[in-house]
């Protein structure tokens, strides 16, 4: 890789992604929204555009990928709520466009980051493999990422000079993140140090440190031999139960946290109450169907493949990765 573009650079995956790419002496190129963090990224050393993938054209996107041998593409509205629009924008023409663009400047490499928001149904599911496909997906996010993966696809066809590598990552964090920690958080604060979860915590999951998850993007743009169009599902592959990481985490944050169960039933109903008032208000509700259902549903992915194929081994173990997480926090705020 001589340079690099990174979409979503404003965000928590792909700040993290530029600060590594950076430190290891490549030049980067880097798209987002947030012109505060835009202007951080540059005194960093990358080559800040703030840029909506899901408002612009070709015409906007060939200097920004003027010279770009490889694309890591972080952009996305994740959410667990929201209009279909929205999502369509954001995720699935965003996509399009940029392969589009990518296509016509050379590109070399692209890696598209998607989500196993994909597998989920309100099931428990233990070492799920990147070909499980559900009956119908759970929510607009899910499905416009699903259209976008499609849309990769089709580009692998369309587009033979450019290979095309799809990531799946679970449930992200470490530094910068801006939606795991911040919201259950937030909920820890709002409930005076009592984090109310269905089971009592006992739900088995995987999460991703998201310095495992840069790694796993620069082997797919590395590794030799790869066939364009390949899904790797991608996680720190060492699931936990949820309450245990938590409790660990807040502990280490020197922040009282008291699991109290919650029946699944009473979590849905709020949610489903909750949903319906934001369906007025047009506000992001508090609890969605899906957010306690993740909460609820044992859900652990299969990344043999990764191992296999990408030679992927997270570099960085859960213990190691919850503390760095907390210091980056206890530092940060």
């Amino acid at each position: 890789m001589k340079k690099v573009l990174v979409t979503g650079g404003t965000g928590g995956l792909g700040r993290n992604a530029v600060e590594h790419l950076l430190r290891r002496g490549i030049d980067v190129k880097a798209t987002g929204r947030k012109l505060d963090i835009g202007a951080e990224l540059q005194q960093l050393g990358a080559e800040f555009h703030p840029l909506d993938l899901g408002s612009t054209d070709l015409k906007n996107l060939a200097p920004v990928l003027d010279g770009v041998d490889c694309v890591w593409h972080c952009a996305a509205l994740s959410a667990p709520w929201g209009r279909a629009a929205d999502f369509e924008a954001a995720n699935v023409r965003a996509t399009e466009i940029l392969l589009q663009a990518a296509a016509r400047s050379g590109v070399k490499h692209f890696i598209h980051v998607s989500t196993p928001a994909l597998y989920f149904d309100f099931r428990h599911h233990l070492d799920i493999p990147e070909s499980y496909q559900p009956s119908r997906y759970v929510n607009h996010y899910a499905a416009s990422k699903a259209r976008a993966e499609e849309s990769v696809q089709k580009a692998v066809i369309e587009h033979t000079g450019m290979r095309q590598i799809i990531l799946r990552p679970r449930a992200i964090f470490g530094p910068h993140d801006q939606a795991l920690l911040p919201r259950l958080e937030q909920l820890l604060t709002r409930q005076d140090g009592r984090l109310p979860l269905p089971r009592g915590g006992r739900t088995l999951l995987d999460l991703t440190y998201v310095g495992n998850v840069v790694h796993s993007m620069e082997l797919a743009s590395q590794t030799p031999g790869l066939v364009s169009g390949s899904v790797y599902n991608i996680t720190n592959g060492d699931p936990k139960p949820l309450g245990e990481v938590l409790s660990d985490l807040f502990r280490a944050l020197a922040r009282p946290c008291q699991i109290r169960s919650v029946p699944l039933w009473i979590l849905s109903a709020a949610a489903t109450l909750m949903e319906a008032a934001s369906a007025f208000t047009g506000q992001e509700p508090r609890l969605t169907r899906y957010s306690v259902g993740a909460l609820s549903y044992d859900m652990t992915l299969d990344i043999s493949k990764a191992r296999r194929e990408l030679g992927y081994q997270p570099a960085i173990p859960m213990t190691e990765a919850l503390r760095l997480t907390a210091e980056w926090r206890l530092n940060h705020g």
